[in-house]
């Protein structure tokens, strides 16, 4: 998530309003420097078998339990989708076309993306990463071709993830853009009610914990036709019956022509990339010519979506729900232990705070020295003051590495109270 001072009173359209790029580095950059110091940060690591890493640290090899990743069924190392990644670039002899996709694409992508489609049940475009998508997808909404015409008041979560807000400036150069408080059903009632076509930005399943309130963003959608734009990328696969996520798991029957689903490959999906769920023909015909990450850049490599079609046909079969329970047995057995403000979801991350930058960066070094590698966060992840740790539990786990986790949190963290 990203701190932001605007509130949704502020509908100036100047792009300094939404930005100050200088400022957040001002501030940001004496942690940052603090970290990589400590050697929580910037490091370097090879994959071992599971949740574990290979890392030099002070000079030395380290085995850390990761719980920094976020592959929450654990699929990024299944030998299945490696292998679908490996034979992709066997089968066609090479890893990358250089050329716009709409003058040519690989025939695996057009499957990749027809597989997608039927495992989603919506139009699925894929890129190469969640921003491309975001970066595509976000100006097309501002211009009006989404809403019959009329361009809706965009109006952002405050926490809504780096990829989507900072695009900001320049959505405010064709509508207005405001920003509201975190979750605040409310107060985006009031612009419904107040403008002729709204569309809402924010995270399904938010990086730092906690989730939109899909149930009520549907209902003011049934009420005033808001446009909802939520990237799910930390919420795909963990959900329904073949993986659709938080929100789309949520959506009964076709997305409609208001809502659009950001989704990542290389999260709880366990491949490379993103994609986009679209309602309509006509919305993919627009994004396919018009999307700028579509229109003049290359799509994925092949190994990432011979891991994709991999991980797709996984997710038809019954271990994608063993993995699915793994997961949330592996959740309930760190809430045993722990107390958290994200405490009975059924949401794979959890956050600790401390309060102070400096305390958390130095817990996030003493746990690595017990074995266990976290997520120091502070500003400009969260807001100033709310420092902590994140935690990604993930179906790949041992009970007894998270038991460990939360012996070593006991001992660090005085503030984490065990039931």
């Amino acid at each position: 998530m990203i701190s932001n001072s605007i509130d949704a009173r502020s509908s100036s359209t100047l792009a300094g309003s939404h930005r100050n790029t200088r400022l957040m580095i001002d501030k940001a950059l004496p942690q940052l420097d603090l970290a990589h110091q400590s050697e929580v940060m910037g490091l370097s690591a090879r994959p071992l078998s599971a949740r574990r890493l290979s890392i030099d640290i002070a000079g030395l090899h380290r085995c850390l339990v990761d719980f920094v990743r976020c592959s929450y069924l654990g699929l990024d190392n299944h030998p299945e989708i490696i292998e679908g990644a490996i034979e992709a670039i066997k089968d066609h002899r090479a890893l990358h076309w250089s050329c716009a996709r709409t003058r040519m694409s690989f025939a695996s992508l057009t499957l990749l993306e027809s597989d997608l489609a039927d495992l989603f049940q919506a139009r699925v475009i894929t890129y190469s990463s969640v921003l491309a998508a975001n970066m595509g997808a976000l100006p097309l909404l501002a211009s009006g071709h989404l809403t019959a015409g009329n361009k809706p008041v965009l109006v952002f979560d405050r926490f809504a993830h780096a990829t989507l807000a900072f695009h900001k400036a320049t959505l405010a150069a064709e509508t207005t853009v405001v920003t509201i408080d975190h979750n605040d059903i409310s107060m985006l009632e009031q612009i419904c009610k107040q403008n002729p076509v709204a569309a809402y930005i924010c995270d399904g399943v938010y990086s730092m914990g906690g989730a939109a309130p899909v149930d009520g963003l549907l209902s003011l959608q049934q009420k005033y036709g808001l446009f909802l734009y939520i990237d799910d990328a930390h919420g795909i696969s963990l959900f329904g019956r073949q993986g659709d996520g938080f929100v789309r798991s949520q959506i009964a029957g076709d997305l409609g022509e208001r809502t659009i689903i950001a989704a990542s490959l290389g999260k709880g999906f366990g491949a490379s990339g993103g994609l986009l769920m679209l309602g309509s023909q006509q919305q993919e015909k627009l994004f396919r010519r018009f999307a700028i990450a579509h229109a003049f850049s290359a799509s994925l490599n092949l190994a990432a979506v011979g891991a994709a079609r991999a991980s797709a046909r996984l997710h038809r079969t019954a271990e994608l729900l063993r993995r699915q329970i793994s997961l949330q047995e592996r959740i309930k057995g760190f809430d045993r232990l722990i107390k958290t403000d994200q405490q009975g979801s059924p949401l794979p991350i959890r956050t600790i705070r401390i309060g102070n930058e400096a305390s958390a960066i130095s817990a996030a070094r003493a746990l690595v020295d017990r074995g266990f590698f976290t997520s120091a966060i502070f500003f400009p992840t969260v807001p100033e003051g709310q420092a902590g740790l994140r935690l990604c539990l993930t179906a790949g786990h041992t009970p007894e590495e998270i038991e460990g986790l939360c012996n070593a949190l006991h001992d660090i963290v005085p503030l984490c109270e065990g039931h």
